[in-house]
């Protein structure tokens, strides 16, 4: 057969035509090809077991015969084995990974052979979304790193990916800070520009905590904020010129953190964006009577559901204004009428469960009422970044901790590693590959965990050239670098060539890179990175345990050149892969 870049997918065809030719009810035949433990080879099929069992036949025989009627271009590149009471093994010869490692042997090739996956899909990757007139927090890090990972993952599979910051930008906060900027101005105009200039975002925080104090303790300043708001709402001149200057100062705030992880967005459509497009939703939900009046508030009842059945989806306030469920309805027409989206992805944290379950319901009743095309909606969830006392990470006065502050720290602390080392790099060397370092053991650590799961912050386990981390890794892509460079060589030169792996420890480590495929699409499409992480980390280490059995610069021309380009594949599929994860790479460390 050819070399397909995920070989899983091409067994799995070849399993279906095989399943016909056998005489099985092939609409109800899953081959089930999933990867295997590498001592019963690569991949196994374990369909056979369940459509036995609903045919009623003997599941070891049916693997037989479905063995016999694969075709010969499988055979050709397989050993396969039919284990236990029915499971198909296949194990990838030499030749077949040789071929394999020469079909994709630049960045190109590889995105080339994932590019099909998703193509035709447009892919809306909701995530950071911070609130501005705040500093971004480590209670922000994992929307960022998780919702870039995907973005990258997904568009290298061959979807549209549109990466949207929706920033909280409106609402009530923003009277009580237009209301404490008036107050302080009034006080001493000219102490309030000096803050500004010299800590904007700091000083509009601060301005934000004075207005809510006074809010919470004097009912006149809570008056007085609401006032503020419904000028700013009605296009007051002085109002919305206050609230520019806090979104443009923001803005910048949180670019300069997206620059320190390599973060960039298509766009930022913030909450504002959305306030002249909520009358639609509140004017369609009414006509289709999914929503209906309740103690002065506009709500939806899903009465279906267990948990829902009682409590009101909030569309609008009591008061007349817009909420999250109102202008989270509006982006999703939006995206779909605008974008074309087929789906929208929320990387939010998994307490905001119960609003993206009930926003869910509520759009797909409201889609089908108004004969719209529901593209699909997923809240991607995660966990808590713990502090190693196991609760929320915070400062010792429990106050967020600054991600400006976890990121230069995370430098520092790197920087240390690097000067521990003994080498001939230049101070400004060091310093660049302490960032590098530094930013991407924070973007890694949180990244080779589940998602789903809360996560302990270790700085000792974090910036470690031991273990599953960020330094490993880099520290393992220099050193391939230093391979070529002390043999004047380039690993360009090796990107063609299909020899077959000879050596136990060359087969043992090519095997790993074909399953390069198998991680991507296996992150991809649960949209979980820490697959790719792990596969990364394998890989890593299967290079250590060949580099250490074999030499490469030998004299035999062709186990040189065989190997070099073992050591140019891995190298390649590390820094695609860290890439993928959004990890800037290193020659040297």
């Amino acid at each position: 057969m050819s070399a397909p870049f995920h070989l899983a997918t091409a067994l799995d065809a070849a399993l279906k035509s095989a399943a016909s030719a056998a005489g099985f009810d092939a609409a109800t035949f899953s081959p089930e090809v999933r990867t295997t433990d590498p001592k019963h080879g690569d991949y196994q099929a374990n369909g056979v077991l369940g459509y036995a069992k609903r045919a009623g036949q003997n599941p070891r025989a049916l693997a037989t015969a479905l063995v016999a009627a694969l075709p010969a271009e499988v055979t050709a590149d397989f050993d396969t084995a039919v284990a236990g009471p029915g499971f198909i093994n296949f194990t990838l010869k030499p030749a077949a990974i040789g071929r394999w490692l020469g079909a994709y042997g630049s960045g190109d090739a590889l995105a080339a052979g994932a590019g099909a996956a998703l193509a035709g899909r447009t892919w809306i990757l909701d995530y950071s979304s911070p609130n501005t007139a705040k500093q971004m927090h480590v209670g922000h890090l994992r929307s960022a790193v998780i919702g870039e990972a995907i973005a990258r993952l997904a568009a290298f599979a061959g979807a549209k990916v549109i990466r949207d910051n929706h920033i909280g930008d409106w609402g009530t906060q923003f009277g009580k800070i237009i209301w404490a900027y008036k107050q302080a101005q009034a006080a001493d105009a000219g102490a309030l520009e000096a803050a500004l200039a010299a800590k904007p975002l700091e000083e509009f925080e601060r301005l934000y905590k004075v207005g809510n104090t006074a809010s919470e303790n004097d009912p006149a300043a809570l008056t007085a904020a609401r006032e503020e708001l419904v000028r700013l709402q009605a296009g007051d001149a002085e109002n919305v010129a206050i609230w520019k200057r806090i979104s443009a100062v923001s803005l910048e705030a949180f670019q300069n953190i997206y620059d320190q992880l390599g973060i960039r967005f298509d766009e930022t459509l913030g909450e504002s964006f959305y306030n002249d497009k909520v009358e639609q939703i509140y004017r369609e939900l009414t006509e289709t009577g999914l929503a209906e009046e309740s103690q002065g508030a506009l709500v939806v009842f899903h009465p279906e559901h267990p948990r829902f059945k009682t409590q009101p989806f909030i569309v609008r306030k009591s008061d007349g204004a817009a909420n999250y469920a109102s202008t989270d309805l509006a982006t999703i027409l939006y995206r779909v009428q605008h974008f074309g989206a087929t789906d929208t992805l929320y990387v939010v944290d998994k307490r905001q469960g119960d609003h993206f379950e009930q926003l869910f319901i509520t759009a797909k009743k409201w889609f089908e009422k108004t004969n719209r095309p529901l593209p699909r909606l997923e809240h991607v969830d995660f966990g808590t970044v713990l502090g190693e006392n196991g609760r929320p990470l915070k400062t010792r006065d429990g106050e967020n901790i600054k991600l400006k502050d976890l990121l230069e720290e995370a430098y520092e602390r790197a920087l240390k590693l690097v000067e521990s080392r003994e080498s001939d790099l230049t101070a400004d060397e060091k310093r660049e590959i302490a960032r590098v370092v530094g930013v991407g053991s924070v973007q890694y650590a949180d990244l080779s965990q589940n998602r789903s799961s809360d996560y302990l912050f270790s700085w000792d386990k974090m910036i470690s050239l031991e273990g599953n981390t960020a330094a490993y890794l880099l520290y393992a892509v220099a050193r391939i670098h230093s391979i070529f460079r002390k043999l004047d060589l380039a690993p360009d030169a090796f990107a063609t060539g299909d020899a077959a792996p000879a050596t136990p420890a060359e087969v043992a480590l090519a095997r790993k890179l074909v399953k390069f495929a198998d991680a991507v699409f296996m992150a991809v499409g649960q949209l979980r990175p820490h697959y790719l992480c792990l596969y990364l980390y394998e890989l890593a280490g299967e290079f250590s345990a060949f580099y250490a059995a074999e030499k490469v610069a030998v004299d035999d021309a062709a186990d040189r050149e065989r190997r070099l380009r073992l050591c140019a594949r891995t190298l390649l599929v590390l820094e695609t892969g860290l890439g993928l994860l959004g990890l800037r790479t290193l020659r040297r460390m």
